[in-house]
């Protein structure tokens, strides 16, 4: 399977990361703490595109969700080896970097700090997927190692068949943002999905945001000076911590 070329474009967004870098049963994770009290048993896992957790973008995203009321870990499921944020106005062999990022190599470090997260007393997990992280959310979610996920504009799913999967197997209520324009997760993937989830036919829960005139990507770099993009960006995360404050 490959990634299209929205996948390493983009824009990089401004502000100053308020989380932490830390490192967590030797997985390097990027954490954000609400500065108010919070449900310790809670952690929202943060499955970030291929400009890994040190992507300025992802870090303020962490921080977003934090600054609702979820403690968040965004976990370095790449092991240092991101694809980095210059190729976003660049070429770049990223199937050669696929080729080195598959399950065998990414699935370990989740399942490691997922585990050093329950020895901590956390036993529900939420996690929100961009673009590459939404290939793993769907994993951690076929094992029911989540309880609630959101993907935005995944990325290597099998379509239809790993919309099948996740019905027959997961019992983690499912956030789909969606857009107009999405080779990895496009119009006529979004209807399967409707057609196998909507309509109650997924007792957990489902629900699908569609954003127009945004792009692959958009949730996690798109460009903020697009006024369609600005709304998609901004509704996707709203719709998902909407999602997270019903589900999880």
């Amino acid at each position: 399977m490959s990634l299209c070329k929205h996948c390493i474009q983009g824009v990089r967004h401004e502000g100053d990361s308020q989380g932490t870098l830390k490192t967590i049963d030797g997985v390097a994770c990027y954490v954000a703490t609400p500065t108010v009290d919070y449900p310790k048993d809670k952690v929202i896992l943060l499955l970030p595109d291929v400009f890994g957790i040190e992507l300025s973008n992802n870090q303020l995203l962490a921080d977003d969700f934090a600054r609702n009321g979820f403690k968040v870990v965004a976990i370095d499921y790449l092991n240092g080896d991101r694809i980095p944020p210059d190729a976003m106005n660049a070429s770049y062999d990223f199937m050669a970097w696929l080729s080195k990022h598959g399950a065998d190599q990414t699935r370990p470090p989740l399942d490691k700090v997922i585990a050093a997260l329950k020895v901590e007393g956390v036993t529900k997990f939420g996690a929100t997927g961009y673009c590459f992280g939404g290939r793993y959310t769907f994993d951690l979610a076929f094992d029911n190692v989540i309880q609630c996920a959101v993907v935005s504009h995944p990325s290597l799913l099998k379509v239809p068949e790993d919309l099948k999967t996740y019905f027959s197997k997961s019992q983690a209520p499912l956030l789909i943002n969606s857009c107009e324009v999405d080779q990895m997760f496009p119009i006529e993937a979004q209807t399967q999905a409707d057609e196998i989830f909507g309509a109650g036919k997924f007792a957990p829960g489902y629900k699908r945001e569609y954003f127009p005139g945004c792009t692959h990507g958009f949730a996690v770099r798109g460009d903020m000076s697009d006024p369609l993009i600005k709304a998609g960006k901004e509704g996707a995360f709203k719709a998902a911590v909407e999602f997270f404050l019903e589900h999880l």
